[in-house]
């Protein structure tokens, strides 16, 4: 089977497992290498210090597979409408928002369930022998850099790959192979003049089009931050708890696109939004309960009670 047909039947197999787009790239250097280095040395990504490890990896994905010559990446939407909260005015405590990705089951397992499924039938079906590696945002992978290689969409002006048919509000998947896959072209950059994104953001966290000062996003701030939020940030993350869609809610491309497939994104009951006064109650058995399958766990109990904290003051500020 020749490289063409070996990257069809992926492109079936992943079709059949649910996503709605994929992309070969070659296992070979990051178009923005020079980017990324720049970005871990100006300090933009904050305290996650893990980022500056294994920059050879996250650089050229080649070094994750010894023999790596190609780059499957997918797409999975978790678009959905959000859903109807019921009112409370026996309660008055504040509502934190919770970013869409969120909302329902861990995006890790769904993604990893499906990309180890393509990779058993691909076993089963070509007769030569092979090696693959599944990434689904753990491994010292640049996946948004590979998705553009690979024509899944274009990076805009608020880093997030983009794509007319699905906007933004996508997971991302790949698999590093040994296979010799047919590439796919990128895709053009349809960004054009819009800043809308840029101007919406409550944090000022793009520096420049097409840059993120990881350091000042809410996202950032709310999930992988571990100590304490700055007076001045705090202010400026309203009623988020846990995550950010600001920057995405806004751009053109997010408008009437399809909600998701996938009924493991259906909203649970934290979404869209959960009661702080509740959070900072919250036991650690509390949390293990209430978060257990969820993304919302890469955030620890402290760190949510914090976030809690902040949404409460802000929302006290506000009536002030």
């Amino acid at each position: 089977m020749d490289a063409l047909t070996r990257s069809q039947l992926i492109k079936r197999l992943a079709t059949q497992a649910g996503f709605e787009r994929c992309g070969i790239a070659p296992a070979a250097p990051i178009a923005r290498a020079n980017y990324l280095e720049n970005w871990l040395a100006a300090g933009r990504a904050g305290t996650m210090d893990y980022m500056s490890r294994y920059t050879e990896m996250r650089i050229n994905p080649a070094e994750i597979l010894e023999g790596a010559q190609s780059v499957i990446v997918v797409s999975l939407s978790y678009n959905q409408t959000s859903p109807t909260m019921p009112p409370n005015d026996s309660n008055p405590s504040p509502q934190g928002r919770i970013a869409k990705y969120a909302w329902g089951d861990d995006y890790h397992d769904v993604l990893k369930k499906k990309l180890f499924a393509i990779a058993d039938e691909l076993r089963a079906t070509l007769e030569e022998s092979f090696e693959t590696k599944v990434c689904v945002d753990t491994a010292p992978l640049i996946e948004r850099e590979l998705a553009a290689a690979a024509g899944i969409g274009w990076i805009g002006k608020n880093t997030l790959v983009l794509n007319q048919a699905q906007g933004s509000f996508f997971f991302l998947g790949a698999i590093v192979t040994t296979l010799e896959l047919a590439p796919d072209e990128p895709v053009s950059d349809h960004c054009g003049s819009c800043t809308a994104c840029l101007d919406a953001c409550p944090t000022d966290a793009f520096p420049a089009a097409y840059e993120m000062d990881a350091s000042r996003c809410i996202s950032y701030l709310t999930i992988e931050h571990r100590s304490d939020i700055s007076e001045e940030l705090a202010k400026q993350m309203g009623d988020w708890l846990f995550g950010c869609d600001v920057c995405q809610d806004v751009c053109p491309f997010n408008r009437n696109v399809p909600v998701t497939k996938e009924p493991r994104f259906q909203p649970r009951p934290l979404a869209p939004s959960v009661d702080v006064g509740e959070v900072l109650e919250w036991s650690v058995e509390d949390y293990r309960k209430h978060l257990r399958g969820s993304a919302i766990k890469r955030a620890k109990l402290d760190m949510l009670q914090r976030n809690a904290t902040i949404v409460r003051e802000n929302a006290q500020n506000y009536r002030d």
